[in-house]
């Protein structure tokens, strides 16, 4: 009985609660009613409103035509009855030079019709000679000229009134997207493009953080461009190697809806070799990009003493880097004799090999690859056939790290407190080694990189 009566009160506390639940939906909803009520009427005041303005427009445009056409009406009327008063003066004068005419034609006298005749037949002759000016010149165009009525235009936007809705989300095209290493060019298309009167864009440093809602709510961390005309706009000023979220918002009177967020990056610092820094014995090629060793200067007998400092067949990347997060990559070719990682700027040619504080790299000697700082080495796992090295070096949060870039494999990462600005560094004692920089921080790196992140704050 106790079991039931328990079992009872917990149903019976489970429904109540659930009822709570539904009492609560239930006046949420009649509010969301309300509040349609409200916006309804409020809509059919603004419509009533709007079409009233509509009206009274037309009406004061069709006042101020009609005054226009009886102004032309009295003008041409005016000209017309000059012309009007000029031929009937002229007609009055022919008739009466007529009349005498012919009344000096009746004359059976001779004398008197010579006398009459002679001043008659001068006026006749004359007038006949300038008919064409005694009979005004008609202008048709006084009567019919070029001014038309046409609406077609004005009732296709009538014809197109209808109740405006907030634009739909635009959509970013992050296939079009484009980004140097401070600029990203944003692309996006719009369903509702003729209904959108302007876009906004924002944007933030992407952290990891994957709940979009809250990150779009903590507006302190985002810029907002206002106001943009066309579908693309280029951010300028960005960090290189950074990953940012993207919004789009389309507006029009009626409100204004979000894209959904993309995640775009920019690529790295780009930079080449240094000429002024390379060691004499090596062969820079004409782009500054390739690295290599002059063999003949190379000895039969390769030592490790020989590869962990003495010589300094390296050259630097003509960078200087004390902040953000950059990425590159080194085409290792046939070398197996290298040493690649960063170094303070002031640092010592020949102490770019790790054998000090101000340096770090990672070194391939034959078979053996290890990690070298403060003359302090330690073997790593790496694969014999590694051609293609990758570089992260995350400044500001004090991480330099390498990678198996073809396998998209992590191989080592330093964590560094930087003091100083650093330079990339590059040592060989065989072959020849070729730099690729300027590239987007791969996504397999993202993945490490946040993962490490992860940890130093834990």
């Amino acid at each position: 009985q106790t079991i039931h009566k328990q079992t009872l009160e917990n149903n019976l506390t489970n429904l109540v609660k659930r009822n709570s639940e539904l009492e609560n939906q239930m006046a949420k909803l009649i509010q969301i009613c309300q509040q349609v009520e409200v916006n309804t009427a409020m809509h059919e005041a603004k419509l009533v409103e709007e079409c009233d303005e509509l009206v009274e427009i037309i009406r004061q445009r069709k006042q101020i035509i009609a005054v226009k056409i009886k102004e032309s009406k009295v003008m041409k009327l005016r000209k017309l009855a000059q012309q009007i008063a000029n031929c009937r003066q002229c007609l009055e004068r022919s008739s009466a030079l007529i009349t005498q005419a012919e009344q000096s034609l009746k004359e059976n006298d001779h004398a008197r019709f010579l006398q009459s005749a002679r001043n008659v037949a001068e006026r006749v002759a004359m007038a006949t000679a300038s008919s064409q000016v005694l009979i005004p010149d008609v202008n048709l165009n006084e009567a019919f000229d070029n001014f038309a009525l046409d609406f077609s235009r004005e009732k296709k936007i009538l014809e197109g009134l209808d109740y405006l809705t907030a634009p739909n989300p635009p959509a970013i095209r992050e296939e079009l997207c484009t980004a140097s290493h401070d600029t990203i060019t944003v692309h996006w298309t719009s369903d509702d493009e003729f209904s959108v009167t302007s876009y906004e864009l924002q944007y933030t440093i992407y952290t990891g953080q994957t709940n979009f809602i809250s990150l779009y709510n903590s507006a302190d961390s985002w810029m907002i461009v206002p106001n943009i005309k066309q579908n693309h706009y280029t951010v300028h000023g960005l960090q290189s190697g950074t990953r940012y979220i993207f919004f789009v918002k389309a507006i029009n009177q009626a409100g204004s809806r979000n894209s959904e967020p993309a995640r775009l990056k920019t690529n790295s610092q780009p930079f080449k070799l240094d000429p002024k820094t390379a060691h004499k014995k090596l062969r820079l090629s004409n782009d500054c990009l390739t690295m290599e060793k002059d063999e003949s200067s190379l000895k039969k007998s390769h030592t490790p003493e020989r590869f962990s400092g003495t010589g300094s067949y390296g050259a630097a990347g003509n960078v200087f880097i004390d902040s953000g997060c950059h990425y590159w990559e080194v085409l290792l070719g046939a070398s197996t004799w290298y040493a690649v990682g960063v170094a303070y700027k002031s640092a010592p040619k020949n102490e770019w090999s790790g054998k000090n504080s101000s340096s770090w790299v990672f070194s391939r000697c034959n078979n053996n690859f290890l990690v070298r700082h403060d003359g302090k080495e330690m073997l790593v796992e790496a694969s014999l056939q590694l051609r293609r090295l990758g570089v992260l070096l995350d400044y500001d949060n004090n991480s330099l790290s390498f990678y198996d870039a073809m396998n998209s494999h992590h191989i080592h990462t330093f964590e560094i407190s930087f003091l100083l600005p650093v330079v990339p560094t590059f040592m060989i004692w065989n072959k020849s080694v070729m730099i690729l920089s300027g590239l987007p921080v791969p996504d397999f790196v993202d993945g490490v990189s946040s993962d490490l992140q992860e940890q130093q704050q834990q």
